[in-house]
């Protein structure tokens, strides 16, 4: 018991381990082999409980044929005595049962939790493009609650198990007839039950799939809600949720007609079982063949056995729900990074040029380098090269970085593109991400970013609560705090994808004075076609189709590329 107090009280585990996303059922195993500890402990008091349960009926046919009907007080006294034994026994072990079944549960729920999280950031930009956000939501919601009622259960699975053995051993010893009865009848019930079985699995699946697709199309308008209510596309959206969410209505009601014929069976199979249980054993007593105690015993029993019987359909549809949860699970874990360290990592390089020889960047260390294209997506993927979150034939002073580790990348080059968002939490902490606690450099940042504005309006300032996605700022406020958190994290080289698109041009023309004098000396890359930020930069790349075209100071472009000024001006009139 320490070891599993213990274990309970240190969730989130310290490591959760390597998954098996072989198969689902493998997965299922994996979390059951992670935590034999308190399956065993659960099972274990779960047969207690069930076995001093199942005892009882015999104690009261002992209490009736030795004390009341030979009239012996004193057995009547033991009998009763024993009896109340089993109730205190099954009594403490309901309760140490239910304690393991609550320890299975969360264990089961955290180490899906951390396996899940674990692999996201391992995936890191390759999941938002491998799996939908609803599919990822789900299991940390519905998914987990299906894993931990499958570990939930086992306690009473085992207790069901063994005390049905020893019920059919007790009324074999009675009657030969009642208790091949029981043996043959039982399993005869649950195959009955089994047919049910496949199509409520397969009804599940196509809910819990349905259920995803909903989900990501709530989150995907709760995002856009801002630009669906300034293009009038409210109700368009209003109508597809609407329409979507009956489909997986319907998908639930599907599955509740078979849940509801299993739940009446469960009812009626055993109740018929009873009532030819009890039929026997009164036609036995009337026959002499048992006596009346064995006959209240036999009733006991036959009341008794719908507990298992139950259990055990029980069992069955919990195990067949946490497989329909680990498909999800593993499919999710099979998803494979498209950015993987390489097996023969070179040394890490000193300062120099940062190529991207595909398009022919070139980023000086040092200096802030802007990158003008068209069309303008083509610098939005040139970012995402230079910060290996694409592959591309990029080095940095002379390395490649396929051959670096993806964790020196990432301490090096820090990439902010146009879907960084907040999260929610403290907003202090949210801009501070590597917990430097340094106030004057956040306040630094902050007047760099023009955002002074934004913590002097709340009334907790930086102490402040942030709503999910930043959602209770506007996009411009939303994506000066981005930039400020970038900046907060100090990066040798911090690459921003059009970092002030959202922004008014007096803020911006402040950001773009700031911004100079904040990075100077470091290597900052700006993907843009704003005049405000192309004036300050010291060095400006033009790209056409993806290919540099044009180097050089942004009034020198101006004045001697006419596709260059054609693209900046073009978006300054606008």
């Amino acid at each position: 018991m320490p070891t599993v107090v213990g274990d309970m009280r240190n969730l989130p585990l310290a490591d959760p381990g390597v998954p098996d996303s072989r198969s689902p059922g493998r997965y299922l195993w994996w979390v059951m082999r992670g935590q034999q500890a308190t399956l065993l402990g659960g099972m274990t008091f779960g047969t207690i409980w069930m076995v001093a349960q199942a005892i009882m009926p015999a104690l009261i046919g002992k209490a009736i044929d030795q004390g009341v009907a030979n009239g012996d007080t004193s057995r009547l006294l033991f009998w009763a005595g024993m009896l109340l034994l089993a109730g205190v026994v099954q009594a403490a072990a309901g309760i140490i049962r239910h304690r393991f079944a609550v320890m299975n549960w969360l264990m089961g729920a955290y180490r899906t939790v951390q396996v899940i999280t674990r692999h996201s950031v391992k995936l890191g930009a390759t999941l938002s493009k491998r799996v939908a956000t609803g599919e990822v939501v789900a299991i940390g919601t519905a998914d987990l609650a299906q894993i931990g009622n499958a570990l939930d259960v086992y306690g009473r699975a085992a207790g069901a198990l063994i005390s049905f053995t020893l019920v059919s051993v007790i009324l074999l010893r009675a009657s030969v007839t009642l208790g091949l009865v029981v043996l043959i009848g039982v399993p005869v019930l649950l195959l009955a039950i089994t047919p049910i079985l496949r199509p409520l699995q397969r009804r599940s699946m196509t809910q819990r799939e349905q259920m995803g697709e909903l989900t990501t199309l709530a989150s995907d308008i709760v995002g856009g809600l801002r630009v669906l209510r300034g293009i009038g596309g409210e109700d368009v959206f209003h109508d597809r949720y609407a329409r979507d969410s009956q489909r997986v209505r319907m998908a639930g009601v599907r599955v509740a007609k078979i849940q509801s014929l299993l739940d009446a069976l469960q009812v009626l199979l055993p109740g018929l079982f009873v009532v030819v249980v009890v039929w026997l054993g009164a036609r036995f007593a009337v026959q002499g063949t048992i006596s009346v105690g064995e006959l209240v015993a036999f009733y006991g029993y036959a009341a008794f056995l719908m507990m298992p019987l139950r259990t055990a359909t029980e069992f069955a549809q919990k195990q067949i729900r946490a497989l329909v949860a680990c498909r999800r699970i593993v499919k999710v874990l099979s998803v494979e990074p498209e950015i993987v360290d390489p097996q023969d990592p070179q040394d890490e390089p000193g300062v120099g040029d940062l190529v991207d020889h595909g398009s022919g960047v070139t980023i000086r260390p040092g200096i802030l380098t802007a990158i003008v294209s068209e069309p303008p997506e083509e610098a939005a993927a040139v970012a995402d090269r230079l910060g290996r979150f694409t592959d591309g034939n990029v080095t940095l002073a002379g390395v490649a970085l396929a051959e670096l580790p993806k964790d020196t990348v990432r301490r090096r080059i820090l990439v902010s593109d146009t879907g960084s968002m907040l999260f929610s939490g403290r907003l202090f902490e949210e801009l501070d991400l590597r917990d430097s606690g340094n106030e004057p450099r956040i306040d630094s940042a902050l007047r760099t970013t023009s955002s002074e504005d934004i913590t002097e309006a709340l009334p907790e300032g930086l102490d402040a609560d942030v709503e999910e996605r930043g959602r209770s700022f506007s996009g411009g406020q939303r994506q000066r705090l981005v930039l400020t958190r970038a900046l907060m994290a100090d990066a040798e080289i911090l690459v921003l994808v059009d970092p002030t698109s959202a922004v008014d041009a007096h803020t911006e023309a402040r950001i773009a004075e700031r911004l100079t004098d904040h990075r100077r000396g470091r290597t900052t890359v700006v993907t843009t076609t704003s005049p405000l930020l192309l004036d300050r930069a010291d060095h400006v790349t033009f790209l056409l189709d993806g290919n540099v075209v044009a180097q050089g100071t942004h009034k020198t472009l101006l004045e001697t590329e006419p596709r260059y000024r054609w693209v900046v001006t073009r978006e300054e009139d606008q």
